[in-house]
């Protein structure tokens, strides 16, 4: 087991700050009140593509998802009558853009780019993984390399802290939060930060001490240890937070309304066993899709975002 030195705190001692008003773009409509772009009332307005574009959010290798994807694909294939292709992305940035400009029509946004993604490129969540038992989620995680020097967060200051992008929950967003709040310190004023670009570049810059420190998803490192990329020697765990909800799937939101429910029987039909999404994501505890919404499941996502001050502007 990886060594922790420091329980699970709640991070919800951090959101001192009410939530700010979420706010879609101006181009879509919310006549609802549930925070995601209506389909347009509009037929003129629905796309209907000849080829169906899947992108999965950039958490690693693209490479390894294509193929972890593959049997989904097909199974997607089979209930929309369209055919699906795996368009690899190599930033959150990237695959909001994408959407928005209408070359993406089913994704998966990670936890943190989520709000972006809804609010400027008219994503509609509506799945996640979770356990054979209903659980889902996965924790932030503060990790360092044995004999660091770094016993406890405090210890972080005047060393080096990776985080992966800008967008990302617990790669960015919640261990900024966290460490002002709770531990008053700043990047560039008491640590160093430096941005690996994903979660695996993190935790193999820790485990190869190229980072003193990095904030990741502990769901990421699961799937890493499994497939034997990394050993459990090789990192110490010093902070754990509470329990974030993983990626959210859905379709952008002018996707033909008969198109966009097919693709949500697509997730709800796949039967895991045997499969190549199953090899791949039962490494974390993954096992089924379940219904959620932006709502609701991304309201503590929405609470960190406005202690961060993050505005929703989608220029």
């Amino acid at each position: 087991m990886i060594a922790r030195l420091f329980s699970t705190v709640a991070l919800s001692a951090v959101l001192t700050l009410p939530a700010a008003a979420f706010q879609l773009d101006a181009r879509f409509t919310d006549a609802d009140g549930d925070l995601i772009a209506d389909i347009p009332e509009d037929a003129a307005q629905w796309i209907d593509p000849s080829v169906l574009i899947f992108a999965y959010t950039p958490v690693e290798d693209p490479a390894v998802y294509a193929e972890a994807w593959s049997d989904f694909l097909t199974h997607m294939e089979a209930v929309t009558g369209k055919p699906v292709q795996f368009f690899p992305v190599q930033s959150n940035a990237a695959q909001i853009e994408a959407m928005r400009a209408g070359r993406l029509h089913v994704a998966g946004f990670n936890t943190g780019s989520n709000p972006l993604a809804v609010a400027c490129a008219g994503f509609r969540p509506f799945a996640m993984m979770a356990a054979a038992d209903g659980s889902f989620g996965y924790e932030m995680e503060f990790i360092t390399y044995p004999g660091s020097g770094i016993e406890k967060v405090e210890d972080i200051k005047g060393r080096t802290m990776a985080f992966t992008s800008e967008t990302s929950n617990s790669g960015f967003k919640a261990p900024s939060a966290l460490l002002a709040a709770q531990y008053g310190m700043e990047a560039g004023a008491d640590f160093t930060p430096a941005f690996s670009g994903a979660h695996d570049n993190s935790i193999l810059g820790v485990a190869n001490k190229d980072y003193d420190a990095a904030a990741i998803a502990n769901s990421v490192k699961a799937r890493m240890l499994d497939r034997g990329v990394i050993t459990e020697d090789q990192l110490v765990v010093i902070y754990q937070s509470d329990t974030f909800p993983t990626t959210g799937y859905g379709t952008v939101y002018n996707l033909h309304p008969d198109l966009q429910e097919k693709v949500r029987e697509a997730f709800f039909s796949f039967d895991w066993e045997g499969t190549t999404l199953q090899a791949e994501f039962e490494r974390s505890g993954e096992a089924q899709f379940i219904p959620i919404t932006f709502k609701d499941n991304w309201s503590v996502i929405r609470e960190i975002d406005a202690a961060m001050g993050v505005q929703y502007t989608c220029n």
